[in-house]
Parts: structure tokens; C-alpha cells; sequence
């Protein structure tokens, strides 16, 4: 079964994947400024075989409003662009021969409001998954103290301390969506 603390340790990882794939979640949000994240997503056909973007090209932000796709190797613009427009990310590429322009529209304040939402859901289901760690390894501890006939002060301290990690990382979570929060609804 393993100790009180075993038990606690291994819940750490779960919990921090959790926040993890939170951060990644609101670095996909595309919050009215250009970031190259957003093409983080994209895949392009290369040589007979699926890229990500970044990987064949360099992209870069030379101004809050635009983001700039300069391929490697010039044959794969096309390819480049239209896995752009098949990604669907709302954005619309134009093409120069030489690299790819993405300008990234304002948001308009309907769209802004969406976008909190989706963000406090992502935030809900993080922190749904943090509770459920929390209740696993209490589980996991009380289990262990009948099988090894621990006092019951042993499951209490366990649930405090689990109760303290859930606040900990329940906290990140909140600061991190307060701080998307601000950055969306900035004009």
C-alpha cells in the first residue's frame, strides 16, 4: 500500500500535471495580442511526413498585432498557408512569396466575454482533477491505515495535508487564471 507519505508524494505529480496542462490550455487562448502559441497546434505536410510549423519554419511577433511565418525552405508556403486555414484558428494568412503574415484582429467585447468563460470552465475542470487527486490519496491512506492498523490520527494528519495541497495548487490555478483573466479583457 504504502505510508501516509508515500501516498502524498505520488499524489504531487498528478497535481502538477493538472496546473500543467491548465497553463497549456490558457497559452492556447488567443487573448487579442499575437503569440506564436497559437500556431502551436498547426501541422504541416513536409516531405511526406506531419510537422509542426515551428519546426519548418521560423515564426516570430515583429508588432502586438502580427505574426510573422518565414519557411525554410520557400517550396513549403503553400503548404504552410493551407494547413493555416485547415487549422481553423481564426486566422487569415497572406502570403508574399517569401513569408506568411498572420494579422491578428482586436477582439470585440462579445468575444472577449467568451473567451473568460472558456477559460473559468478550463479552470473548473483543473480544479475538479485536483479534488479528485485529493480524494484518491485519502482513499489511498485510509486503505493503508486498516490494512496496517496505523491510529486514526495518522488519516487525519493525511487529510489535512492533502487538504493543503489542494489549496496550494487550487491557488496557482486561480492566479493564473485571474492574470488570463486581466490580459483578455484588456483593450
Amino acid at each position: 500500500m504504502g505510508t501516509k507519505r508515500e501516498i502524498l508524494n505520488a499524489a504531487v505529480p498528478k497535481m502538477e500535471k493538472a496546473v500543467d496542462h491548465f497553463e497549456y490550455q490558457l497559452s492556447e487562448v488567443r487573448a487579442g495580442k499575437a503569440s506564436t502559441s497559437v500556431l502551436n497546434s498547426v501541422m504541416v505536410e513536409s516531405y511526406g511526413a506531419q510537422m509542426p510549423v515551428n519546426q519548418v519554419a521560423s515564426i516570430t511577433v515583429p508588432d502586438a498585432r502580427t505574426i510573422l511565418v518565414q519557411p525554410w525552405d520557400k517550396k513549403l508556403i503553400a503548404s504552410i498557408e493551407r494547413a493555416i486555414i485547415d487549422s481553423n484558428i481564426g486566422l487569415t494568412p497572406s502570403n508574399n512569396g517569401e513569408a506568411i503574415r498572420l494579422n491578428v484582429p482586436p477582439l470585440t467585447e462579445e468575444r472577449r466575454k467568451t473567451l473568460v468563460k472558456q477559460i473559468k470552465v478550463d479552470a473548473e475542470t483543473a480544479r475538479v482533477s485536483l479534488r479528485s487527486t485529493r480524494r484518491e490519496a485519502i482513499e489511498a491512506i485510509k486503505k493503508a491505515i486498516k490494512a496496517e492498523g496505523l491510529p486514526e490520527d495518522v488519516a487525519k494528519d493525511g487529510e489535512d495535508e492533502a487538504q493543503k495541497m489542494l489549496e496550494k495548487y487550487s491557488k496557482r490555478i486561480d492566479d493564473m487564471l485571474a492574470a488570463k483573466e486581466k490580459e483578455i479583457m484588456t483593450v
